[in-house]
């Protein structure tokens, strides 16, 4: 057997280390798409043995749990993706929320995982387009990774085609500037009006140095995760809601089935699930 090659005792330690720091569960049946990135990672770091990579890892020497973390997240995203929850974000979430705040009162919106920033700047523009209410409100979106170079590529704020495919040709004018080879840019103002920052989702101490958020997406990211690590994320989450606030996930997803903390909302675009709102 060569020193490249992994044991199966050597991927079951990798899977759990995966595990422990991400909350992502991989089992035999992902053992190609594991080794594979394991491989590009020990290329990438002259390492010629599992073994000596692993103990690297274990110890992150030089630095080398961020970049190994970042290798194993997926990131397939496009602008307005799931729009039927933008829909119900302007058309009930916010108004709901606002309905007992002052005029200019903080509102909070957090996109996590955020992956390239579609999410949170899709939020950014449809409200701007959408939301009547908009510039009567301290507005603040922020968007969250656990994948450090997603987040870099957010803030440049660079798309291809791709991710505009569901963006009308007026918005595309209105908030990207033409780079040309088939590439855009998200204007400057908008790219400002998002922050980035890291964050795990199953770090609970990590998560309450965000603050509490009056609507939170967190789209299929959970799918990944096993029962444990759901329930966690689900708890995290909690606790970064303020109270009546709102989380939105994906359609294939359902915090029912995870948590009993939260209360399902049915909207005429979307099911939602909320916070409960204190002493109710």
């Amino acid at each position: 057997m060569s020193e490249t090659a992994i044991t199966e005792e050597e991927f079951r330690r990798l899977c759990d280390f995966v595990y422990r720091r991400t909350g992502m569960i991989f089992t035999e049946a992902k053992r190609y798409y594991v080794e594979r990135r394991v491989s590009e990672r020990m290329a990438a770091t002259g390492t010629t043995s599992f073994a000596r990579y692993f103990a690297r890892l274990r110890t992150d020497a030089l630095g080398e749990i961020e970049p190994f973390v970042n290798a194993f997240t997926v990131n397939e995203t496009y602008f307005y993706r799931e729009d039927h929850q933008l829909r119900c974000l302007t058309a009930d979430l916010l108004p709901r929320r606002t309905a007992a705040k002052a005029p200019f009162a903080p509102l909070r919106v957090w996109s996590i995982p955020c992956s390239t920033g579609e999410e949170p700047y899709s939020i950014a523009v449809w409200l701007l387009e959408n939301w009547s209410d908009v510039d009567a409100y301290d507005i603040e979106i922020i968007g969250s990774d656990i994948d450090t170079r997603v987040l870099e590529a957010a803030q440049e704020g660079v798309y291809g085609s791709r991710a505009l495919m569901r963006l009308s040709a007026d918005i595309v004018t209105k908030y990207f500037i033409p780079l040309g080879g088939d590439l855009w840019r998200v204007m400057d103002d908008l790219r400002q009006s998002v922050r980035f920052a890291p964050a795990n989702l199953i770090d609970a101490a990590e998560i309450r140095t965000f603050g509490r958020f009056d609507v939170i997406f967190c789209r299929n990211v959970l799918i990944y995760f096993d029962d444990a690590s759901r329930r966690l994320a689900a708890e995290n989450l909690y606790e970064s809601l303020l109270p009546g606030g709102y989380i939105c996930l994906g359609h294939a997803e359902s915090m029912s089935r995870i948590s009993p903390l939260y209360e399902v909302c049915r909207y005429a675009d979307a099911i939602v699930y909320q916070k409960p709102m204190e002493g109710a």
